[in-house]
């Protein structure tokens, strides 16, 4: 195929970083600021030449949106790989992305599953079997979940999670207190026995006011 000739290199007005590429007079395609640079007025370009800064452009208008998707939280290899398929990026790019995201320290599915255990400890305790289903959904592999819940003190995260909610429910009697107690913990992914651990200390605490009886763990 014939060459094309560049015949004007325009900067965008609304994009400023942004250049318009003229070939044969007529507008082609618009690159970054960037990779425009080394352009020059005159200057042939062959259809290949074409689709390959064609290609860069896409790769690095991609870069642009998943540094912003990255700037919202952490996020996970599969969840970047998600996004950049919903923008039509290729499996050759996005690999290529990826390994510039992960070289820069941008991603790491190891410090992503850390951070995501600490932050529900500090925010929003919950068990390990929530956190490993929350993981597992953002595409974390088995043993680096495995790695983040290592440390994990389930006794104390169960005891902060409801803590809270269990004040409201001191005026109960003992039966209903353990009911509320065992069901707030359950759904938030708490093993059995930590859970059984939880309320009876939380009703040996209320005990001293006199307002709720401590029990037997019971076979429910």
């Amino acid at each position: 195929m014939k060459a094309k000739t560049i015949t004007a290199l325009v900067f965008q007005k609304t994009a400023h970083d942004r250049v318009n590429v003229f070939l044969d007079g007529a507008y082609a395609f618009a690159l970054t600021a960037i990779l425009a640079a080394p352009l020059q007025i005159g200057q042939t370009l062959h259809e290949q030449e074409i689709d390959a800064l064609r290609a860069a452009d896409a790769q690095e208008h991609a870069w642009d949106l998943t540094l912003k998707f990255l700037s919202y939280r952490p996020r996970s290899e599969a969840e970047v790989r998600r996004y950049l398929a919903g923008k039509g990026l290729d499996a050759t790019a996005t690999d290529q992305l990826i390994e510039r995201l992960y070289r820069l320290g941008y991603l790491n599915d190891e410090s992503f599953a850390r951070a995501w255990v600490s932050s529900r400890h500090t925010l929003r305790p919950k068990g390990a079997r929530a956190l490993q289903y929350e993981l597992r959904s953002k595409g974390v592999s088995p043993e680096i979940i495995a790695d983040a819940l290592a440390g994990l003190a389930a006794d104390e995260d169960a005891y902060a999670a409801v803590s809270k909610p269990a004040a409201r429910w001191r005026t109960l009697d003992d039966r209903a207190f353990r009911q509320k107690v065992q069901a707030f913990l359950a759904r938030r992914g708490f093993d059995y026995d930590i859970i059984q651990k939880t309320v009876n200390r939380l009703l040996h605490e209320v005990d001293g006011a006199g307002t709720v009886e401590p029990l037997e763990e019971e076979n429910e």
